[in-house]
Formats: structure tokens, C-alpha cells, sequence
């Protein structure tokens, strides 16, 4: 018994011990892995403030040449309505679209909602079936439902 004791007490240590290499391994993996990440996302970052301040110097350009020829407010608002015009258009190439040859999206503008197209229902006789006189419909008690042609299932006909 002695001997077997001194077995599950290895075992243990086995554990214990290939437990911690495995959780070593994996936060050294992850730290790796998220110092690549921040590096990219500080790129990036730079990146979108170098574009901010040449797309404003590449505005204030537009302005200044349109003030030449312009009065100064006159420049300022067509340059205004030009950047108004570049953001609705880059907001719509954002925007998912959905795939597939019958999406219903035009290129450059959002296309009028397409109803969606409801289950078919199965064919219903024109006319409701009557019950014989003095059975109950099948909603439980009274008279049975008048027709929808106007008409009354229980009345008198006329012949023409």
C-alpha cells in the first residue's frame, strides 16, 4: 500500500505541475497576442489623425482657392457643402448592404423599403360551406354564418 500511495502522490505532483506550464504557455501566448493588437490599434490610430488633419488642410485648400474667385463666405459654404456631400456618401458606403441579386439597393442612395413578401396561403373556396339547418356551426352554437355573396344560405332563392 505504501507503494501505491507513493504513486498517487507523483500523479499529483504530475498534475499539478504540467497545469502550470499549460497556464504559463497560455498568458505568455495572450501577452504576446494583445502587444501585437496594441501596436496595430496605435497605427491605426495615427493613421485616422493624419488622415483628420490632411483631409482639413485639403478643405481649407479648397476654401482658399475658391476665395479667389469668390467672395470669402461664398468659398467657405461651397467647401462646407462639398465635405457635407463626401460624409453622406461615405456613411452610405459604410452601411452593410444586403447580398443577393434581388436586395433592392441602387448604387449611391438608400432604395425605397421592399415589402415583405407574405407566406402563401393555401386556395379558399369563394363561398363559406353552410351547415344544414338546425346544426350548429363549427363556432359552437347559433345559426350558420351568412354567405359572402349576400345571400342567405336558409332563405327563400330566386330563379332568374
Amino acid at each position: 500500500m505504501d507503494r501505491m500511495d507513493h504513486l498517487e502522490h507523483l500523479d499529483k505532483h504530475l498534475v499539478d505541475e504540467l497545469a502550470q506550464v499549460a497556464r504559463e504557455t497560455v498568458r505568455d501566448e495572450l501577452r504576446e497576442q494583445t502587444r501585437k493588437q496594441r501596436r496595430k490599434a496605435t497605427l491605426y490610430a495615427a493613421s485616422g489623425a493624419s488622415a483628420l488633419y490632411a483631409g482639413a488642410a485639403l478643405a481649407l485648400a479648397v476654401g482658399l482657392a475658391l476665395a479667389v474667385v469668390l467672395p470669402d463666405w461664398t468659398a467657405a459654404l461651397i467647401t462646407a457643402a462639398l465635405l457635407g456631400v463626401a460624409a453622406y456618401l461615405l456613411r452610405g458606403a459604410a452601411r452593410p448592404h444586403p447580398s443577393g441579386p434581388g436586395s433592392g439597393h441602387r448604387a449611391g442612395g438608400d432604395a425605397p423599403p421592399v415589402p415583405p413578401v407574405a407566406p402563401e396561403v393555401p386556395p379558399m373556396p369563394p363561398v363559406a360551406p353552410t351547415a344544414p339547418a338546425g346544426t350548429p356551426t363549427a363556432g359552437g352554437t347559433g345559426p350558420a354564418a351568412p354567405r359572402q355573396d349576400g345571400t342567405d344560405a336558409e332563405g327563400p332563392r330566386e330563379r332568374g
